[in-house]
């Protein structure tokens, strides 16, 4: 079981993040190596970088199995807004990544915003075309979208789309997330089912990693919304039945479920999906 949750990169960068997730008892982490919502970084400290791979290594780590983020600013989608500088923002995350020797880079693949939806889903393809035409090793993730708005990539017809019109196939793959999943109206409770169909269409081996959510919403509401492990419409049985899934065992899992109390639940939330023992009360999950 690869299993830990979205953490923090400020101080020590790469090694506070490590250690943050050590704390949630994690063989795994996701981050984003700046805020996701601006463009500000700081430069790549490898005195910080090569400490977090030398400590990986003394907790059994795969710093192959550690993900990370895109900047949620970025949009591929749309030629309109701002398409070169999303572009160009997404090759320098990429470089980052392979500074620190991150494998994987998980991006949303955008929204159409007025773009017509067809013409939408090219730019997109154009985009990772030209952000793979480099000679940078960092894979890129495409993740499964809920379909708020006009986000893509909320049905596999249209992943299925993105996939076979990039070049670079040994470079892209898919992030699957079962809040997102639900809000598009998939049920979760059917997911080899849906796993069947992913195959069929795509194939199982770009499938490169989950983020572990339950959500707030209903079947196919198209909104997005979080939930803690166990206390949303997925439910923790469906969860756990998709963490376990042998068709996914080498793949990492993700937890982006919120802070309740303004803390944050990983550590029970890991601990309760190991054991597969449900946390009955909310509040128990920051205690």
């Amino acid at each position: 079981m690869i299993l830990g949750s979205h953490v923090g990169f400020k101080e020590q960068q790469l090694l506070g993040s490590l250690n943050e997730a050590l704390e949630y008892d994690a063989n795994t982490f996701m981050f984003y190596t700046g805020a996701p919502q601006n463009t500000l970084r700081r430069s790549i400290n490898k005195v910080y970088t090569d400490k977090a791979k030398e400590v990986m290594k003394e907790n059994n780590i795969n710093i192959d199995n550690v993900i990370c983020h895109a900047p949620y600013i970025i949009n591929l989608a749309n030629k309109e807004k701002n398409w070169d500088f999303s572009i160009n923002f997404l090759k320098q995350e990429i470089s980052r990544c392979d500074e620190m020797g991150i494998k994987y880079i998980v991006v949303h693949p955008g929204n159409a915003l007025k773009e017509d939806r067809q013409v939408a889903l090219n730019n997109i393809i154009d985009a990772v075309n030209i952000v793979l035409d480099t000679q940078n090793k960092c894979t890129i993730l495409l993740e499964t979208m809920a379909g708020k708005g006009s986000e893509l990539a909320c049905t596999l017809d249209e992943v299925k789309y993105l996939i076979d019109g990039i070049n670079n196939k040994d470079r892209i793959g898919v992030c699957l997330d079962t809040c997102h999943l639900n809000d598009s109206g998939i049920d979760i409770s059917k997911f080899d089912d849906y796993l069947d169909t992913f195959d069929k269409k795509i194939g199982l081996k770009y499938i490169q990693c989950v983020h572990l959510n339950d959500s707030k919403n209903e079947l196919g509401s198209h909104k997005d919304r979080h939930e803690n492990i166990g206390f949303g419409t997925i439910g923790f049985d469906n969860l756990i039945n998709v963490l376990n899934n042998p068709r996914l065992r080498d793949i990492p899992f993700i937890l982006e479920t919120p802070y309740y109390m303004d803390k944050p639940p990983y550590k029970r939330e890991i601990e309760s999906l190991k054991t597969g023992v449900r946390v009955t009360e909310q509040e128990d999950l920051v205690k």
